[in-house]
């Protein structure tokens, strides 16, 4: 059996973690699969950690997220759980490595500090063996459907957006990691107080030390096993290579365009064909693919952020948002615009799962 590790990052930037004294996961992989069994009859109603349990609200390659109440406070919130089919199938191995990557989200959610980066309320373990995610639950929608409902989005807004998200991934890729899973559903625009477009990015599980974004997470196109989006994967990646913060980097160059586009950087038929189109193809420029006015500058820093070569892109989160700060017409999109834009589409918001799933 493996043994979980305990850092997420060498060197001087690596994220303090304080030292937890807990039984190691091993233990809990027979109660963890007990458990799985019987959440099988459904979670609706269910008290887990002080919460009580509502609607499901997504499920995705790993987790489930339900809407939930606090019993006390009344406060809402997202409760995320571990699929019951991920404990109760495979071997032990399989259900060690999960219930690590779970503890692992909810560990560095508790340690980051951005305002655009979910905020976590609880982590812990029932009796019966259910681990769980208590986190914020948000007003808004998540940048895939708001393009899907809206359509692309100027320019302007695009960019005020994006530099929300280099502000998250900043403070990752400042403490030694790498997020690996950015994707439109994983980033929530919400609104926050008195706040609007208000960026949230969510969905920890995959979140690596740089160059450490491999070993049970390699991905190969000879094999065809992906863990992670294959549209929005970078080269390397689809190569089984380590990554780095230029990963995320690539990422967030294929949701940008997406918001500016309302299209994938590439069209596939297959998960495989989509990777081995990001290894072999150069993409067309954003303003290629819309009606829409796209900045020279901001067209060139898009595809800056699709290039091959990692040492090509911006190396950084940060990095970018400094150039995103420098493109034309970036200072056109204002709260007060945002709020009006809300106010239209938006006058009650909707709730969506913080955590992804």
């Amino acid at each position: 059996m493996r043994r979980a590790g305990s850092t997420y990052a060498s060197g001087s930037h690596a994220l303090a973690r304080p030292r937890i004294s807990w039984p190691s996961l091993e233990t809990f992989v027979p109660l963890a699969r007990r458990a799985a069994r019987h959440r099988r009859r459904g979670s609706n109603g269910r008290v887990i950690g002080g919460y009580r349990v509502g609607d499901l609200l997504g499920r995705g390659g790993m987790g489930e997220v339900y809407r939930a109440t606090h019993r006390l406070l009344g406060r809402p919130a997202a409760i995320k759980l571990i699929r019951p089919e991920m404990l109760i199938g495979g071997d032990d191995d399989d259900v060690f490595l999960t219930l690590r990557r779970f503890r692992r989200e909810a560990e560095v959610a508790a340690a980051l500090r951005s305002p655009h980066t979910v905020q976590l309320y609880d982590f812990g373990l029932t009796a019966d063996g259910t681990f769980y995610i208590a986190m914020e639950l948000l007003d808004g929608l998540d940048l895939g459907n708001l393009v899907k409902r809206f359509g692309p989005v100027p320019s302007e807004r695009a960019v005020y957006l994006l530099r929300q998200i280099c502000s998250s991934l900043g403070e990752m890729h400042g403490h030694g990691l790498v997020h690996r899973d950015i994707k439109p559903s994983n980033v929530h625009l919400c609104h926050m107080g008195l706040q609007y477009d208000f960026v949230k990015v969510a969905d920890l599980g995959l979140v690596k030390p740089s160059r450490g974004a491999t070993g049970e997470h390699a991905v190969a196109l000879a094999s065809g096993f992906t863990l992670g989006t294959p549209a929005y994967m970078t080269p390397e990646t689809a190569r089984g290579k380590p990554g780095d913060t230029r990963t995320d980097v690539y990422a967030l160059g294929c949701v940008a365009y997406w918001l500016l586009t309302g299209r994938l950087v590439f069209e596939a038929d297959s998960g495989q064909e989509m990777l081995e189109r990001h290894v072999r193809d150069d993409p067309s420029p954003p303003s290629h693919r819309t009606e829409l006015e796209i900045p020279p500058s901001l067209d060139r820093l898009i595809l800056s952020c699709l290039e091959k070569k990692p040492d090509r892109r911006p190396a950084s989160a940060s990095e970018l948002c400094h150039q995103l700060m420098a493109c034309e017409m970036t200072q056109l999109w204002t709260e007060e615009r945002a709020e009006r834009w809300w106010q239209a589409h938006l006058p009650n918001g909707a709730r969506v799962a913080a955590g992804g799933a």
